[in-house]
């Protein structure tokens, strides 16, 4: 006697652009495709999700469309409702806000929970601002973390700069972070108070866009230069001592 298999549909995960840049510039035909078959989204936010959506389609119907949003403040009980559609053998996919989604961007809890109920994921090609820094920037390729945001509070930053410092000098390591925009110029400032002279530290800024900032220098030479301002530009810090 056979058993009756379900099938679900897929989780797809679609990448977005970095910045306002023509999205088929940067992102692989395979996001148009992938955007014209799927009605069902989770979201950081509706309003920009369904811009792109415009953008990559414009034929397709909007009002068509499902939208959950995920984000701060959606309440983790409601999240795994998110999948019933995949359930119910219908695909969705997780958009995101910029870059590529689960990557210090919401997405993961839904990914984790999709794998407990058996539902494909499915991650599709897009920039990734972390990749994307990485590869410009010759640091170690080949061994690197990731480590989100600093602390706010200056000792407790110092503290971690410098304990990032030590890991990356032992282990030949690169050390990669991200900061909230309008603090960029503030973290810059501490990076080259902190961090010894001879650490390289690369800045990567508005990523795939016209103005586009890629830089690797010691810390001592980026102190006898003016850097550029990263005030509210996105940025990706990364260093190796």
């Amino acid at each position: 006697m056979n058993e009756h298999k379900a099938v679900y549909g897929n989780l797809y995960l679609i990448p977005t652009t970095l910045g306002d840049t023509e999205p088929l510039e940067v992102l692989p035909i395979a996001i148009k495709g992938a955007i014209e078959r799927i009605d069902h989204y989770i979201v950081e936010n509706e309003k920009s999700a369904r811009h792109f959506i415009k953008k990559i389609s414009p034929r397709k119907s909007q009002p068509g469309l499902h939208m959950e949003t995920l984000n701060k403040y959606t309440e983790q009980a409601h999240i795994p409702s998110f999948l019933d559609p995949c359930l119910a053998g219908i695909p969705v996919a997780i958009l995101s806000e910029a870059g590529c989604p689960a990557i210090a961007d919401p997405g993961a809890e839904v990914v984790r929970l999709a794998h407990e109920k058996n539902i494909r994921v499915v991650p599709l090609v897009g920039p990734s601002s972390i990749i994307l820094a990485l590869m410009a920037s010759g640091l170690n390729g080949q061994s690197f973390t990731f480590n989100g945001y600093l602390p706010i509070d200056g000792a407790q930053r110092k503290k971690a700069i410098k304990r990032q410092e030590k890991t990356s000098k032992e282990l030949q390591q690169a050390q990669i972070f991200i900061e909230t925009p309008y603090r960029n110029d503030t973290l810059m400032a501490d990076l080259l108070k902190t961090l010894s002279a001879q650490t390289r530290l690369c800045v990567a800024c508005d990523l795939t866009l016209p103005t586009e900032y890629i830089a690797t220098k010691t810390v001592a030479a980026w102190k006898e230069t003016s850097p550029e301002s990263l005030h509210k530009r996105p940025a990706i810090f990364l260093f190796q001592a």
